[in-house]
């Protein structure tokens, strides 16, 4: 071939090479643009009964002005749809167990672990049980969601590359999202942490099981009552290592039972007030930071609400805050006369019942009054591009049957969240509360996953309670393991009066707090449960941190979310440090050289606290890892029962040294010491560049994602995700922050003075990456800056206008 007509080929084809590319650029850049939200102009809809604007400041705060709250409920489902239809979608369908059909077999394991719930059905009964007016503002949300979709140019980006099509949002889809809410914060329905009570009640005495599960009295901040007894180690009477044939702390399965125990990111939250005599205006102070795994956008969304109502000052209600796209409601923020937010108050809200089937008809079940059939549901999971998969459910009046007990006993799970009667909109009542004490009597009523209730008004008032309209009251059996409810007079006998709710308003020192810790004793305890509460240190930290002031402005509150000194872990350097004197192996004494000067925060940069932290968790580890072993002997897919803490234990038998609890592997409990010690520098010294430069960030790393960067090339996947960068923070500490978790808002708000008032969301607005607000005010999350609760001057107003013949 001529060198002429070579190159002339060559030229061709690079052309047509790049053509094709940029005709690729071109029609990904039309479907992105295409699904953007409409920002200015007028829409004619048929909905609202009057104009509503939907005005957007620089950050993309949604202030929604309409004439009542019918028509801002419609203009809030329009907004929602517009930016967040897709992860509105999959909130639905995770909980409906119908995400395989959206996204293929990836999704099929999730959807088959939700679908025996039936929590669409549950959904539906909901939806049937409601007031009119309720059903009212559901249907009129769903339509503002459907018109809100419908107006987009093109579908949203992410379904072109699922290659499906989005479905229109139905009433009952609100409750499927609120059922999301109940998954996250309840164990994923699933309650593996009292099968694995039982499973080590099984294997071990219960004085030790006691022992190793007690609460830590060195920790705890109830805001009333006393503090746990501290733990008893059980004797050689009861329980002895010494010769004991169990396997040794190297086994891989009792390690592996451990880890996922000693290394978990647990939903949660910080919330805290301080009340108005406090202040240099009088009004009380609310901060509010709930602990969500983090994605973009970010679970929640920037609202401005303002319409007429007659409880409001001025007769206009003016309510700033967070609102969960797929619901009509401002979860947590502030109305101008109430401020109000949650933080997950672990109590127990699942219980297993033991099935007594019928020995000569299988397909019944013992009741207390005789004998009843068990309800089959065939339930059928699609799967996108795959045949469907069909799960047959077997349902009692308690629930599903979705385990057995160590005994091979069917079992059933009670859950709140499976039941209608868990779902309505109460919580929107939050937005006319005119103080703290009507605040706190709307709680029992509201159909929601059980949380604390903390709450500030602009008179000074603080108080707490627990939401939930669904607080079982129980009799007959323990709690936390499986029981027989088929006797009169055993299992949930009903639900608990708003009388029964425990409740603080104006504590003498006008400080609250709850960080997911126990809060209350006794009797109130009692009716709450026990359903895996946090250590307590991170809210120990936050009350000292109220105490050491005696003024505060609502960035005083920011100061504390913000707090990353590492309290816990003090102990913990001393005790390396001590195990380390005189080590004369250089890699070990390089370890006591990095972590003798202590700085004492998880700080992104900081050595000490990442080495620290290791040498506390092998530890754990190897101080427990015997107990695990001779559980995971009996039962091979027995884990450490997690939410729960070992601290308690652990530090007692550091401090006591019992050679009769000491793994048979060891020496001493100094030997166990200085081989966590080794692990330590052995496995991250040999990472690149030695221990020196093991710092935190390297780990504790934003890891805010799209759900669907993963699906992309890495390149396309880094432009959806937010920069990955190192953070501050931890668990055990006011500012929990680990890599994809953390928190999923700050708020810090003074209630008849929101000007003031701190609003921060990492992940930003919209999931479109072409929106102006794709990511906004996500670098001011991880940096602590205080971004405004109010928004700024408008840079857009889209008007709705009602079609008056539609």
């Amino acid at each position: 071939m001529p060198r002429v007509r070579r190159f002339r080929w060559l030229r061709a084809l690079v052309l047509s090479l790049l053509f094709l590319i940029l005709g690729v650029l071109a029609t990904g850049w039309f479907l992105l643009a295409g699904g953007r939200a409409r920002l200015d102009g007028d829409v004619t809809v048929a909905g609202p009964s009057d104009t509503v604007t939907i005005a957007r400041d620089a950050l993309g705060t949604a202030t929604i002005d309409g004439k009542n709250r019918d028509d801002v409920t419609y203009a809030l489902g329009y907004v929602h749809a517009q930016e967040r239809f897709f992860p509105m979608d999959l909130m639905r369908r995770m909980a409906a167990g119908e995400l395989a059909e959206l996204v293929g077999a990836a999704a099929v394991d999730t959807d088959l672990a939700h679908r025996p719930h039936r929590l669409r059905a549950v959904a539906q009964a909901a939806l049937a049980q409601l007031s009119p007016q309720d059903r009212h503002t559901l249907e009129l949300y769903a339509a503002g969601v459907n018109r809100g979709l419908a107006d987009l140019r093109v579908k949203p980006w992410e379904y072109f590359l699922l290659g499906t099509q989005p479905q229109s949002w139905r009433p009952e889809d609100t409750f499927l999202v609120i059922a999301a809410m109940y998954l996250d914060l309840n164990s994923d329905g699933r309650n593996e942490r009292e099968l694995r009570f039982a499973q080590m009640r099984s294997a071990l005495p219960s004085p030790l099981v006691d022992f190793l599960l007690a609460p830590d009295p060195d920790w705890e901040a109830p805001l009333t009552g006393d503090l746990s007894r501290p733990p008893v180690i059980p004797g050689p009477d009861v329980f002895d290592l010494r010769g004991r044939p169990t396997a040794s702390s190297a086994d891989a399965s009792a390690l592996a039972a451990l880890k996922p125990a000693l290394d978990e990111a647990r939903p949660g939250s910080n919330s805290f007030a301080v009340s108005g005599h406090l202040t240099e205006s009088g009004a009380a102070i609310l901060a509010n930071d709930m602990h969500l795994g983090l994605r973009v956008p970010d679970i929640w969304f920037r609202t401005r609400l303002r319409y007429a109502d007659p409880s409001a000052p001025n007769g206009r209600r003016d309510a700033s805050g967070v609102s969960l796209p797929g619901t009509p409601a401002l979860v947590a923020g502030s109305n101008g006369q109430v401020a109000w937010g949650f933080t997950n108050s672990y109590g127990d809200w699942l219980d297993w019942v033991r099935v007594q089937r019928d020995p000569h008809d299988a397909s019944r079940y013992k009741v207390p009054e005789g004998w009843a059939a068990i309800e089959t549901h065939d339930e059928v999971v699609r799967v996108k591009g795959a045949p469907p998969r069909t799960l047959k459910v077997e349902d009692t009046r308690w629930g599903p049957i979705l385990a057995q007990d160590v005994d091979g006993t069917p079992l059933a799970l009670a859950w709140i969240g499976g039941m209608p009667r868990g779902y309505n909109l109460g919580v929107m009542a939050l937005e006319h509360a005119t103080g703290v004490n009507a605040a706190l009597d709307l709680a029992p009523s509201m159909g929601m996953p059980p949380q604390n209730l903390l709450a500030a008004d602009s008179a000074g008032n603080i108080g707490w309670t627990v939401t939930g309209n669904s607080i079982p009251l129980r009799a007959g059996f323990d709690p936390l393991l499986p029981a027989d409810w088929s006797a009169p007079g055993s299992g949930w006998l009903g639900w608990a009066a708003p009388a029964q709710y425990p409740r603080i308003e104006n504590p003498g020192d006008g400080r609250l707090w709850t960080a997911n810790n126990r809060t209350v004793d006794g009797p109130a305890l009692a009716l709450l449960g026990e359903g895996g509460h946090d250590l307590g240190a991170r809210a120990q930290q936050i009350r000292d941190g109220l105490r050491a002031r005696s003024s505060f402005a609502p960035g005083n509150l920011l100061d504390i979310q913000l707090d990353h000194r590492a309290l816990l872990l003090l102990r913990w350097q001393r005790l390396l440090q001590d195990t380390l004197a005189g080590a004369n192996e250089p890699a070990l004494a390089q370890l006591r050289q990095l972590t003798a000067t202590w700085r004492g925060r998880a700080a992104a940069d900081s050595v000490d606290y990442r080495l620290v932290r290791a040498f506390r968790e092998k530890v754990h580890a190897a101080v427990l890892a015997p107990f695990a072993a001779e559980v995971s002997g009996r039962f091979q897919d027995f884990a450490w029962p997690r939410p729960s803490h070992t601290e308690a234990a652990v530090w007692a038998l550091l401090r006591d040294r019992p050679a009769h609890l000491l793994d048979p592997r060891y020496a001493d409990w100094n030997a166990l010491l200085l081989d966590a010690a080794r692990q330590v520098a052995d496995e991250l010294g040999k990472q690149p560049g030695g221990l020196a430069a093991r710092s935190w960030g390297e780990v504790n790393r934003t890891g805010v994602r799209h759900p669907l960067s993963r699906a992309l090339p890495a390149f396309a996947g880094r432009w959806l995700d937010m920069p990955d960068e190192p953070l501050p923070g931890d668990d055990n500490m006011p500012r929990v922050a680990r890599t994809g978790f953390g928190a999923s808002e700050r708020l810090d708000v003074m209630p008849g003075h929101e000007a003031d008032g701190i609003l921060e969301l990492p992940g930003g607005q919209s999931d479109n990456p072409l929106s102006p607000y794709f990511g906004a005010g996500h670098e001011d999350w991880v940096n602590g800056r205080p971004t405004p609760l109010l928004p700024g001057p408008d840079q857009h107003v889209l008007t709705l206008k009602p079609a008056r013949n539609m």
